[in-house]
């Protein structure tokens, strides 16, 4: 092949697909950056109702309810992403609870709340919160600076679980931080996922990291501007010099005689306007070219990254482990850095039970040995766990993005609740998403519901035997006062799922396509800048 030949092609290679790529990646960097500053935009919301109709709240979907909590003899409280509710045992009336929450729905977005001796405390995206009689939600500021995961209860003792560290108080007030012993045999390595997902937002180096991200994001921006100019500036230029020499001709025949000593001076402000342009042109081209060849190798390798965090390339790296890389965020003593999820006390066993992101573990009550592996346990989709609730007689229901599980902490068997067959892990790599997406529980002193993150609210079980009424519909107050942040909405650009209205199940395919298009314009674009302008 020509050199001539080859370059050619490579411009082609550069041109059509980056021409295709343009808009989806100025989405997904626009999105990008303002998922890396997540406190900085919480209080920025977005209505439903300027969104697609699959983020319209129907029957309680979309993370909506996450759990309850039974407040007295007469009321519960049910929380998630609308906040927290207070309700009568038949849930029929709705009451909100949100008060002294900062604003924004993102600062509301709840994982647990718990009752500890005559105070509520919540579990939110963004902190601690605590609440006494009649008074509001007031933030506690703990000694750590982390996610809040889970709280629980071990006996008088009030827990809360960040991604990090187990924090334990008998007062509500003053909290010990405890870190985890390591689980038995523990090899210091990270998920394959969560070292992609680190260096794809920076956030492997702190802020500094999440910076030059930032700065990727915009000259993604900048690239797909400035080249989509390149493409259109041709035919704008074309246009202008018909025009152009159509005016002079038309002078021409209207002065058949220049003026004396000299030539035509015709239409001096469009021929000037012409230059501008082509001077134009020629400027955005040069910066297109020099931005692309300091940053390409940055751009491609987060672009590879990117991919791989959603399906299906995600399955061939859910599992997979690595080292960690030596000096990055990740690079902690504690064993357990951003990998615990969930926390109970198990009062019959004298145990702790943790989800993490790497499975179930027990551990003792003194937390002094190492964390043992449940061996056989139930799937929790890569999105976490959100439900473990026991039933009794060391039975735990777990749910997840991957169903819901009943599982026996004492044999190690698993059955599936909805079809009560016993489980059997799959072999070979396997979806992150089964069937039943549970996306939380409900459960008052006879009733229980649980709640598919597509489908909404579904009846469970009556504990008394009587039918299981049918939940009540979604007031139209939760619905007005429950809108969708911009970290969310950002989230939903960044995956491709808020195409999914348009393209329905093939919108998965985005972010792989869109993937490759994008390697494909920067391998191009460099080969075509190192062939011709470098004059190799």
């Amino acid at each position: 092949m020509t050199k001539k030949r080859g370059v050619k092609i490579f411009k082609k290679l550069h041109k059509w697909p980056a021409i295709i790529i343009a808009f989806f990646a100025i989405v997904f960097a626009f999105s990008g950056i303002i998922m890396n500053h997540r406190q900085l935009f919480s209080s920025i919301d977005v209505s439903r109702n300027l969104l697609p109709s699959s983020y319209t709240y129907k029957n309680w979907n979309l993370a909506a309810v996450r759990g309850s909590l039974k407040l007295d003899s007469l009321n519960n409280l049910i929380y998630g992403n609308i906040g927290i509710w207070k309700s009568n045992n038949d849930f029929s009336s709705f009451e909100d609870f949100n008060q002294g929450f900062p604003k924004g729905i993102d600062n509301r977005k709840i994982y647990s709340v718990v009752q500890h001796k005559h105070s509520l405390f919540a579990g939110t995206q963004l902190g601690l919160y605590k609440r006494k009689n009649g008074e509001k939600w007031q933030k506690i500021e703990l000694n750590v600076q982390d996610r809040i995961a889970d709280l629980g209860l071990k006996n008088d003792t009030l827990l809360v679980l960040t991604r990090h560290y187990l924090l334990k108080s008998a007062d509500g007030n003053n909290f010990k931080v405890v870190q985890l012993p390591a689980p038995y045999g523990y090899e210091r390595k990270a998920g394959l996922f969560e070292t992609f997902w680190q260096l794809h937002s920076g956030e492997m180096f702190g802020l500094p990291g999440k910076l030059l991200v930032d700065l990727l994001g915009i000259v993604t921006i900048f690239l797909s501007v400035t080249g989509l100019l390149h493409f259109f500036f041709p035919k704008i230029i074309k246009r202008r010099k018909k025009l152009l020499k159509k005016h002079k001709n038309k002078d021409i025949e209207n002065h058949p005689l220049p003026p004396q000593g000299g030539n035509f001076v015709i239409n001096n402000a469009e021929n000037n306007n012409f230059q501008s342009l082509v001077k134009m042109k020629k400027l955005n081209l040069r910066w297109h070219n020099v931005i692309g060849y300091i940053f390409v190798t940055f751009l491609i390798l987060n672009t590879f990254l990117g991919m791989h965090l959603r399906p299906p390339l995600l399955i061939a790296i859910a599992t997979k482990k690595v080292g960690i890389i030596p000096g990055t965020h990740m690079d902690s003593p504690n064993p357990w850095f951003d990998k615990l999820r969930r926390v109970k006390w198990d009062e019959n066993k004298n145990q702790y039970i943790f989800s993490t992101s790497e499975g179930f573990y027990f551990a003792d009550e003194n937390l002094t040995t190492d964390l043992q592996s449940a061996g056989s346990q139930p799937p929790v989709s890569v999105m976490g766990c959100n439900v473990l609730e026991s039933l009794g007689e060391n039975i735990y229901m777990v749910g997840s993005f991957s169903g819901m599980f009943l599982w026996n902490i004492n044999n190690g068997k698993v059955a599936d609740f909805f079809t009560q067959k016993s489980y059997a892990e799959p072999e070979g790599m396997q979806s992150p998403i089964g069937a039943n997406m549970v996306a939380g529980l409900v459960q008052s002193d006879t009733k229980s519901y649980w709640f598919s993150y597509n489908e909404g609210v579904q009846k469970l079980f009556s504990k008394d035997g009587n039918p299981l009424p049918q939940f009540p519909k979604m007031t139209e107050e939760i619905r007005k006062v429950s809108p969708m942040s911009l970290w969310n909405v950002s989230l939903e650009m960044h995956t491709g799922r808020i195409f999914e209205n348009i393209l329905g199940m093939f919108y998965i395919l985005i972010v792989p396509i869109a993937g490759i298009c994008m390697l494909i314009v920067l391998f191009s674009g460099f080969f075509i800048w190192w062939k011709l302008y470098r004059g190799n």
